[in-house]
């Protein structure tokens, strides 16, 4: 390698990827296709050879899911209200959140013009590959295999009351500058589990307040729960969002890797 040269980044193998989202394809091509880019296709069946299809499938895949965690957690919302957050939790942007979480863009093959790494990184290919996958596991295993992977990934985001919708990294930040003081600032304290299953405790500093702690399955995560931790004590929100200053690792969700 030429002095000076950053080694090419090692693209996880399908097995890996199974263990983030925690379903084992009998038709390990599904998966394949889920993390095509078109770009690393061409000729007629360039859709079928690449996420584009699957991406469709599993974007209503993944609002009938949410749809019916919504209706079964929140009986006392009414059809607007349901409606309204329903938009919300498939989003494009909360979908790509989530499949940054599963560092979904470490996996993604893209043609010979194009960068994995920077591809890999971006929202809109991001959301595209959480709704692909869906659509894959569907194929493979079945609504309930489906309906597992969404639930496992969206419920803690179903579980947030609305008035807890903001990200907490952002809210807590909004709030210490309003009081004067520093930008938070996020630390590791401890890194546990194997490499395919990683657990943070990461830690949130502001001078002049206590530290907050919280646990994950990616960094971006734990901070998170830490932040939420933080908000929590210091009364900005009035109740703990259900599993979220100690959210409960996902298998193999994430990895270092996983950050904002």
């Amino acid at each position: 390698m030429a002095p000076g040269r950053k080694p090419k980044p090692i693209r996880p193998s399908l097995a890996d990827i199974e263990a983030r989202i925690g379903h084992v394809f009998a038709d390990k091509d599904l998966l394949a296709r889920a993390l095509t880019h078109p770009s690393a296709v061409s000729g007629a069946d360039k859709r079928d050879k690449s996420y584009q299809r699957l991406e469709f499938l599993g974007d209503r895949v993944l609002g009938l899911a949410v749809a019916d965690m919504l209706f079964r957690l929140m009986p006392s919302d009414d059809e607007g209200t349901l409606s309204r957050r329903l938009s919300d939790l498939v989003r494009a942007e909360t979908c790509a959140a989530i499949a940054a979480e599963l560092d979904l863009g470490a996996g993604i093959k893209v043609g010979p013009t194009e960068s994995a790494s920077q591809v890999g990184r971006r929202a809109s290919v991001l959301a595209d590959l959480a709704e692909a996958v869906i659509g894959a596991v569907y194929l493979d295993g079945g609504w309930p295999a489906a309906e597992a992977l969404v639930v496992r990934n969206w419920r803690d985001r179903v579980a947030v009351s609305p008035e807890h919708k903001r990200d907490a990294k952002s809210e807590l930040q909004e709030w210490v500058q309003g009081r004067g003081l520093p930008t938070p600032v996020y630390q590791v304290v401890e890194r546990t589990g194997p490499d395919h299953a990683p657990v943070f405790t990461m830690e949130v500093l502001v001078p002049g307040l206590a530290a907050g702690r919280g646990q994950g399955s990616a960094k971006r995560q734990a901070e998170i729960a830490a932040a939420t931790a933080v908000l929590v004590r210091e009364g900005v929100w009035a109740d703990t969002p259900p599993a979220a200053v100690a959210a409960e690792p996902r298998s193999g969700a994430g990895g270092e890797d996983a950050e904002p």
